[in-house]
């Protein structure tokens, strides 16, 4: 066992004199974590031990200890005890994981007795696993190094054990076909696509590690390391004029404090206008209608952009495209969106020109322009679009004095392809795949590929293409058997080329979620897209979904609530919301809301497949046969459907009975989602035909069912042996 002592040479721990943390009560300041076996070929975690024992001495004024043993083998002798070992060294205030494709092992000792076992030892001690740094954000004490492109299903592992992202400095060299550990002297550095430059990242590296240290310090209250860590960022004169002016800032506040409780409308500053923002669907001017996907793509794109800035509180698209072409004036619009500012636009496309006028409207009591800008562009590629996307975003966000962090900014002007026409290709694949109808599932698929043709590295289109395959098994129209595989293969190469973007950990949590059944991957993949675009209502109706299947029902209507307020319009959120009422015994209120749906959309298959459920639980059986009727002769065309048929002299019970057998015939020549049979059957009372088609669901891997064992119309189930092993073999909590 060797540890690195700082500004000193390598001493054996066991005979040389150990040096103790910063902070009383720790052994280390630093444990480094890692598998030997990444070690043997060329020594890079040892010469990137040598290069950060350089960078910290210029770091930190104190010596810092770090653990970091040099065996040539995983874990201890036969002869030592594992705990005893190792419990006292893992007493550090920071761990560092060297992440490669071997690490993420279960079965490993790093794994198991040092990352493990730290995540758990350091949850439970007095600074918690995530500490809170002077500039207010929240860090892990585990600070991962990654020196390989992990596969998602490591990615997923990691995250799993830490309960957040992977936020990870990285030392990872990437070219076409090579995926290695960045070295200190690279030969072709501008082959790299990651573009990292190794003496950076250990500077990187440096910096966190002094900014979770400095925190840890100023939390325990110990002054004398925070000065000897070399954190006071006041010189002693200086420090000393700050301690005159904040005495001089307290008598001046016990002297006005009388005033202040007294006279309060002299210190009231005006309201804060809360940042609320609507984008309307720009018009299109364009002399052919065949423009109007471009515009629309073009108006989702700052959507999309201004609702992740954090600082905002933007209403989706759904909610807005309620108000295309309408005669409703503006503050209109705005009350019943619930905004305080509408931005509008009238864009028009003429071969490669494009001009826009943009108006941003901020209204109180009345209507106010406050601000308008006209684009006139040539583009001579996509980039160009993208350009004027997040000049348009930044506009409007500064306008509306939002905070833009550099991390938003960054995100906000990345150009995600710079090929025109693969561009188009998605924005035509969107506007097909947001129609939520078989055929346009297709038609959504095609321009998805082509986009993907057009440009190989175009990680958005990849994305399109998994998001098909998912939605056709969750609908209905695909097997899982099929889905699956297509629809991984897709997203692990949207993730391999741009692990940085909200829709990709979306696209993960649906995959993980329905396709997979790995509910703690699919948490921790939404809240990974959370926290890249906050304001995204998808992704918060998709984890309300996903807390509903893990029996959190109180979370799942809190997500949900957060979701409807953002897009008070959105039917694909207020279908979910009725669904929470549903499993909450709340019958009238599911009810209600469902047909508040059905008047807007009379064709909806989401309520019409679950409306006659809640009807059924609250004894309303006839209405619940005519919403059953309607939905089988708009989806199935009047094949199987014995609800056409006549049933004066047939009870409620037989109805059901001869429809779940109608459905379960037609498998043999149509695929359909066993759990909407199994749904039939239960409402019959059918418990043997029921648990038949719920394990024959579990057998074909049917996406809904993990979700719909939350459904009260099997409550009759709850105490028979076949339902408890479906739950059992499903994990369900």
């Amino acid at each position: 066992m060797h540890i690195v002592k700082l500004r000193v040479k390598f001493d054996k721990a066991i005979n040389g004199p150990l040096m103790s943390s910063i902070i009383e009560g720790y052994e280390y300041d630093i444990f480094i974590s890692y598998r030997q076996k990444d070690n043997k070929h060329d020594g890079w975690v040892t010469e990137f031990i040598k290069n950060l024992k350089g960078e910290l001495e210029s770091t930190f004024k104190e010596d810092i200890s770090v653990y970091f043993d040099i065996n040539p083998h995983d874990g201890l002798l036969e002869t030592y005890d594992v705990d005893a070992s190792l419990k006292e060294k893992l007493k550090c205030l920071i761990f560092v994981p060297i992440l490669s494709r071997t690490y993420c092992d279960i079965k490993s000792f790093a794994w198991k007795h040092e990352f493990e076992a730290f995540v758990n030892m350091a949850s439970q001690d007095r600074f918690g696993l995530k500490v809170k740094l002077s500039n207010g954000n929240i860090a892990s004490r585990v600070l991962p190094i990654r020196i390989y492109d992990l596969d998602p299903s490591d990615s997923a592992l990691f995250e799993s054990v830490i309960g957040g992202v992977i936020r990870s400095v990285d030392f990872i060299y990437l070219s076409t076909g090579v995926n290695r550990p960045l070295l200190p002297k690279e030969e072709k550095p501008l082959e790299n696509l990651n573009h990292n430059n190794y003496r950076d990242q250990i500077n990187k590296v440096g910096n966190a590690l002094k900014e979770i240290v400095f925190a840890m310090v100023l939390a325990s209250g110990t002054t004398d390391s925070a000065q000897k860590v070399g954190t006071s960022y006041l010189p002693e004169s200086g420090r000393k004029r700050h301690d005159f002016i904040i005495g001089g800032l307290i008598v001046l506040l016990a002297l006005l404090f009388p005033g202040i409780v007294f006279l309060p409308k002299f210190f009231k500053n005006e309201k804060t206008i809360e940042k609320t923002v609507a984008v309307l669907p720009f018009i299109n001017d364009s002399p052919s209608d065949s423009n109007l996907y471009f515009m629309n793509g073009l108006m989702e794109d700052v959507l999309i952009h201004l609702q992740s800035i954090k600082d905002l509180t933007p209403r989706s698209r759904i909610s807005a495209e309620k108000f295309r072409n309408t005669s409703k004036t503006i503050p209109e619009i705005a009350k019943e969106l619930g905004v305080n500012y509408v931005v509008e636009g009238v864009g028009r496309r003429s071969g490669n020109l494009i001009k826009l006028n943009i108006n941003l409207y901020k209204i109180i009591k009345k209507e106010v322009r406050i601000w308008g800008h006209s684009y006139d562009q040539e583009i001579h590629d996509a980039r160009d679009v993208f350009r004027i996307e997040s000049q348009l975003s930044e506009e409007i966000a500064q306008k509306l004095d939002a905070v833009i962090t550099p991390q938003e900014k960054q995100r906000i002007e990345k150009a995600p392809t710079a090929n025109l026409a693969a561009y188009e290709d998605y924005l035509l694949g969107k506007s097909y795949l947001n129609r939520f109808f078989h055929q346009d599932f297709d038609v959504a698929m095609q321009h998805f590929e082509l986009a993907k043709d057009k440009d190989t590295n175009y990680a958005l289109a990849y994305v399109g293409i998994s998001e098909v395959w998912t939605i056709r098994a969750i609908s209905s129209y695909s097997s899982s058997e099929e889905a699956t595989p297509n629809a991984l293969a897709a997203f692990n190469k949207a993730y391999k080329l741009d692990s940085t973007l909200a829709e990709v950990y979306v696209c993960r949590s649906w995959i993980q979620n329905y396709l997979m059944y790995d509910y703690q991957g699919a948490e921790i993949s939404c809240k990974k897209a959370l926290s890249l675009n906050p304001n995204n209502t998808d992704v918060r109706t998709g984890y309300a979904n996903l807390l509903v299947t893990l029996g959190r029902l109180n979370e799942a209507a809190e997500q949900i609530e957060i979701a409807l307020n953002l897009d008070p319009m959105n039917l694909n959120s207020k279908g979910p919301y009725c669904m929470i009422m549903f499993c909450s015994r709340r019958y009238d209120d599911a009810i209600s809301g469902f047909n508040e749906l059905l008047k807007i959309d009379p064709e909806n298959g989401f309520v019409l497949d679950n409306l006659p459920l809640a009807l059924h639980m609250a004894g309303r059986y006839s209405e619940a046969l005519r919403v059953w009727e309607s939905a089988f002769s708009i989806y199935f065309k009047g094949k199987a459907n014995i609800f056409k048929q006549d049933n004066k002299l047939k009870s409620y019970v037989e109805i059901l009975n001869l429809q779940g057998d109608n459905l379960a015939r037609n498998l043999r020549t149509k695929y359909i989602n066993p759990t909407e049979i199994a749904q039939i059957y239960a409402c019959a009372g059918n418990k043997r035909r029921t648990l038949d088609m719920l394990e024959y669901a579990l057998a074909k891997h049917d996406p809904n069912l993990p979700y719909i064992l939350r459904y009260p119309i099997f409550d009759f189930l709850k105490d028979d042996v076949r339902y408890k092993n479906l739950s059992y073999k499903l994990n369900l909590p």
